[in-house]
């Protein structure tokens, strides 16, 4: 694993059961993309109050979602995504900037003992995540988990683990050049604020890498 200057590796969050401020407990449940980021919006200028209520549910039902959806089609951005399981949390979110703005999500549950780990999209049906390790302890560092996400796999076989592989897909796939796609992927987490600048980093030494080839 590659690090980069200015990160701590070394960041471990006490819980993942404890949200950092309150926006984040306002959008740790949030699926939809577009809806989150209006969230933040309102938050910041302080008018939170003035954003309708629908717009702040966890899960929008089928009839809001198609109403949203006929906004752009970006808006159904991790709207179906699915429900999370008891106790669970997602610590990492995987955006794409595709038509759909498709979100696949890194989750956490705690098990008897230990903390277990998934990974699900809004396409059940479409292919299958792979990631080690399945449990953990405790929560990991920011080192651990940038290494599970390196590690894991989507069916298919291309390469990236799960933050590189869709730059990949559509590379093969013809979807543009490498300065193209560089901004195709993004990565968030409430939890290890870190995360994303580390992940810029690496589609920074992607795009370099693939345009060199």
């Amino acid at each position: 694993m590659k690090t980069y200057p200015g990160i701590d590796y070394d960041f471990r969050p006490e819980s993942y059961w404890s949200s950092p401020d309150p926006l984040s407990l306002i959008l740790s449940h949030v699926k939809g993309s577009n809806r989150r980021q209006m969230i933040r919006d309102y938050w910041n200028a302080g008018v939170l109050k003035e954003l309708d209520d629908d717009l702040l549910k966890d899960t929008l039902t089928e009839a809001e979602r198609n109403r949203i959806g006929r906004i752009h089609p970006s808006f159904m951005g991790g709207e179906y995504l699915p429900e999370f399981k008891v106790g669970e949390e997602e610590i990492v979110r995987i955006e794409l900037a595709s038509t759909t703005a498709d979100v696949i999500s890194l989750r956490a549950r705690p098990v008897p003992g230990r903390i277990a780990w998934r990974v699900v999209d809004e396409y059940p049906n479409n292919g299958e995540y792979t990631i080690a390790p399945e449990t953990s302890i405790g929560p990991l560092t920011l080192a651990e988990l940038i290494r599970l996400l390196d590690e894991g796999s989507y069916t298919g076989g291309f390469e990236g683990g799960l933050v590189l592989v869709w730059n990949n897909i559509n590379l093969d796939c013809g979807g543009g050049d490498a300065s193209d796609l560089r901004n195709f992927t993004s990565v968030e987490s409430l939890l290890y604020p870190d995360l994303s600048t580390h992940c810029e980093n690496v589609f920074d030494d992607w795009e370099e890498e693939k345009s060199k080839e």
